[in-house]
Parts: structure tokens; C-alpha cells; sequence
């Protein structure tokens, strides 16, 4: 099978989708060995050390590094929906996404790490801007996404409460794996 992976947000370091992230990532590629994966990074000025995923010597990964802006991929994927993941990585047959944008896609599943729902339950502590990139994403998680990753059982509870999601596309899987 073949995994592609939305790695964007490492260029963020120590926060804590930066550190999920990474640490769901490292543990895959060190794991399994049987799986291919094509991790996706874009970001206009961030760099991000690779190097942290130690893959060189493991021909099962690779990177696909491009210098879009964020704005740009958020009116690209969360606003028209429209350049499907593979048109940058390639076929997949699962494609899993993080924090800031959701790609359509061909034919891949989809996965996705939800991390909370502050905008829902904080809008006044947060950002307009992310609070705006946040909801526009979240309505194609909720209308297209096959599995969705909890990194809590309060973030599950919420994804069923606030967003209507059911619980059979719901999993948690807790941080520090």
C-alpha cells in the first residue's frame, strides 16, 4: 500500500501538532516495512530538518517539497476544493491530513488528525483568521473524510457533539505513541 502523509505543519516545531505529527510519522517509518510512503511538506519560508525521520537508508520513503504559501493552499483546498492531493504526490491509497488544510483527492482514503475544536469552543480566544481556515477545512472533513484520529476522548466527544460526526468514523489514538 502506498501512504501519503501531509507533513506541512513540522515546519512549526514544538508545538503540539508539530510534535504529534512528528512522533506518529517517525514511529510508521521505523515500524513498518512493508508500506510505502510519500510525505508531502510545503511551505513558502519554513525549512524543516528531515533528517529527524532518519528514512535515507529507507527506500520506502520519500518527500515531496514544495514552496506553496499556506494562504495559497487554503484557498486552493479549503475554499474551491479543487488540485487533488496526487496531482503533487502521485496515486495513493491513503492519504492522512493534519492541521491546516484538506486536500481533495482522486482516489485515496482519507485520514485525518483532529486535534481539537477550539474554534468552535473558544472562538473568542482564537485568531479570525484561523478560526476562518479551521471551519473550512472541518466542513470537508465532516463531509468527506473516511477515518478521523482523535488525539483525546474529549476531542471525539466533540467531533460527535459539535460536528455530527459518527462514532464508527471516529478512533483516538493519544499522543506520545
Amino acid at each position: 500500500m502506498k501512504i501519503g502523509i501531509d507533513i506541512s505543519q513540522l515546519a512549526y516545531e514544538k508545538t503540539g501538532v508539530a510534535n504529534y505529527l512528528e512522533s506518529l510519522v517517525r514511529e510508521l517509518i521505523k515500524t513498518d516495512k512493508s508500506n510505502k510512503y510519500v510525505l508531502f511538506f510545503s511551505s513558502l519560508r519554513r525549512n524543516f530538518q528531515f533528517s529527524i525521520f532518519n528514512f535515507q537508508s529507507n527506500p520506502n520513503v520519500s518527500i515531496k517539497q514544495f514552496r506553496i504559501p499556506p494562504t495559497i493552499l487554503d484557498l486552493m483546498w479549503n475554499k474551491l476544493h479543487i488540485m487533488p492531493i496526487e496531482n503533487f504526490i502521485g496515486n495513493v491509497d491513503v492519504f492522512i491530513t493534519s492541521d491546516w488544510t484538506e486536500p481533495p483527492v482522486k482516489h485515496a482514503k482519507k485520514i485525518t488528525i483532529l486535534y481539537d475544536l477550539i474554534v468552535y469552543k473558544y472562538p473568542n480566544e482564537t485568531d479570525k483568521k484561523i478560526i476562518d481556515v479551521q471551519k473550512r477545512k472541518l466542513k470537508w472533513v465532516t463531509k468527506e473524510t473516511d477515518k478521523i484520529i482523535c488525539i483525546s476522548e474529549a476531542t471525539k466527544r466533540d467531533a460527535k457533539e459539535i460536528l455530527g460526526i459518527n462514532d464508527n468514523r471516529l478512533s483516538v489514538t493519544y499522543p506520545g505513541i
